[in-house]
Parts: C-alpha cells; structure tokens; sequence
C-alpha cells in the first residue's frame, strides 16, 4: 500500500482485486471439489465488508471516504472472509452442495468484476502519468 494521497483510489482498487482474486480460487475450489462427498461450498465475503467500510457516513463525499479509509489505517483491516455455506442445500445423496452450473456463472460474472477492476487501476495510473506530464 502507497501512503500519499495520490494513491488512495489505487489502494482501494487493490484491496477490491485481491479480494476478487480471492474469491476466483474458492469459486475453483468449489469447482475442483464437485464429486467430493460432503464437500460444501465456499465462497469469499468481501464487497459487503468494503461497501460497509465505505458508507461509514452517507453525506460525506466518496473521495473523504476513500481518504479516510487510507489516512487511518482501516484499509488494511479490511479482508476477504472465507466462508461455508451450509445454508444452500444438497440434493444429492452424497451431501455435496456444489451446483457446477451456478459456479461457472459464479467465476464468469467475479472474472468479469476483477477486469474492471484491472482496468480502474490502469486508468488511474494513467491519470497520473498525464498529470506528470509523461
């Protein structure tokens, strides 16, 4: 993480990609673990976690929330929580609740998050460098 100003929205998008990476391993995971009996699925709770974290004050600007999650540290506190859904019924015998169909939408939809996501922090950088002068 970059401590200055001019880097606030890039530290966030970070956070937001790591969290996307995150969440393309588990959806994979799920994937890779379709024929294990009592597998339950998993998944990664992190765009609740940051929008909770960014409408800590709903009439303050998105540039005071951005630089105060970066000026007190909170941005660091800030992870993908893994977690088992137990909730989402089997209707397999073998208790496994993984529906690969719903996976796959699952990962094509989190994919398609984190190239924006990519795409956000190059225009970002490429303000910058405009700014510059280079």
């Amino acid at each position: 993480m970059i401590n200055t100003g001019v880097f606030d929205y890039i530290n966030v998008l970070e956070k937001a990609a790591d969290g996307a990476w995150k969440r393309n391993e588990v959806i994979a995971n799920n994937i890779a673990n379709i024929d294990t009996p009592d597998y339950k699925r998993q998944d990664i709770s992190f765009q609740a976690e940051l929008q909770h974290a960014l409408k800590a004050s709903k009439y303050t600007s998105l540039d005071t929330k951005v630089r105060d999650l970066n000026d007190r540290n909170r941005l660091s506190h800030i992870e993908p929580r893994q977690y088992t859904d137990y909730a989402n019924y089997s209707y397999r015998l073998d208790g496994n609740n993984v529906d690969v169909d719903n996976e796959n939408v699952e990962l094509a939809s989190n994919q398609i998050v984190y190239q924006a996501i990519v795409q956000s922090i190059n225009s970002e950088f490429t303000e910058i460098k405009t700014a510059i002068g280079k």
